[in-house]
């Protein structure tokens, strides 16, 4: 069988975008990793919020072998993944003002916390507000984003801002308007979107700064095993149970 061109042609793009956040996003990347290691080693929480597609980046880094323990979801219900039926539902969500603050208040994060926000667009009321809610609590914000859709959309949150207007520290995965590399010849829409894998490619660089900085402070990450190698469970269990006052995805 012979190779497929656009298969070749995606792959090469997502490379291509891998490179620029690494040349280009290396400062911030650390910085939110520090801001991270930070919170660890202060003995605060860590929270990942993301809705739609955006939510798949977030959940990545949440009971996850090789991440962080005391990293936890943030979920707003209905906006979590595309299980909701109907899937467009999840989307008419994101634009409902006034739902972040609700759904934070009653959360159990708290000042001196992190909380990274994943959206690509970042022009929905439910990042923007995620963001404003989360600083003025006090906690620190790092949001995930591509900054083109500040120029070339317009905001759906009555500030008129983006996520990124309201974050202690950007993340931009630099994706396209559209989120969609590829275009064809006898194909009406363009296709192949590559920002899932940027965004958690970001997210994982900022866990492994974290990892950096904590090692280089002499404090010993509370990090996961996978569940699937010999004495992976019980590693897990003691990280857990040593950790069990920031970790609320464990009864």
């Amino acid at each position: 069988m012979s190779e497929s061109k656009l298969a070749g042609q995606f792959l090469d793009a997502a490379i291509g975008l891998l490179r620029r956040v690494r040349d280009e996003g290396a400062g911030p990347v650390a910085a939110a990793g520090k801001a991270v290691a930070d919170a660890v080693a202060a003995g605060n929480r860590l929270f990942a919020f993301g809705a739609g597609h955006s939510s798949l980046a977030a959940q990545d880094v949440v009971y996850r072998a090789g991440g962080l323990a005391v990293m936890n979801l943030l979920a707003v219900p209905g906006t979590v993944g595309v299980d909701v039926v109907p899937a467009p539902l999840g989307s008419a969500l994101e634009r409902v003002e006034g739902l972040a603050g609700a759904v934070l208040g009653a959360s159990p994060a708290a000042a001196g916390d992190v909380l990274v926000i994943v959206s690509l667009s970042g022009r929905n009321a439910l990042p923007v507000e995620m963001a404003l809610s989360a600083r003025a609590l006090g906690l620190t914000v790092i949001g995930v984003t591509s900054l083109a859709y500040a120029e070339g959309t317009t905001s759906r949150h009555t500030t008129g801002t983006f996520l990124g207007d309201h974050c202690d520290i950007v993340l931009d995965s630099g994706i396209a308007v559209g989120d969609a590399e590829l275009t064809a010849e006898g194909v009406e829409a363009p296709f192949a979107p590559a920002s899932t894998i940027v965004t958690s490619a970001l997210m994982q660089a900022m866990m492994a700064a974290a990892v950096e900085r904590l090692v280089a402070r002499g404090i010993e990450p509370p990090l996961l095993r996978s569940g699937n190698v010999d004495g992976g469970s019980e590693w897990n269990d003691r990280v857990m149970t040593e950790h069990h006052e920031r970790i609320f995805y464990r009864p």
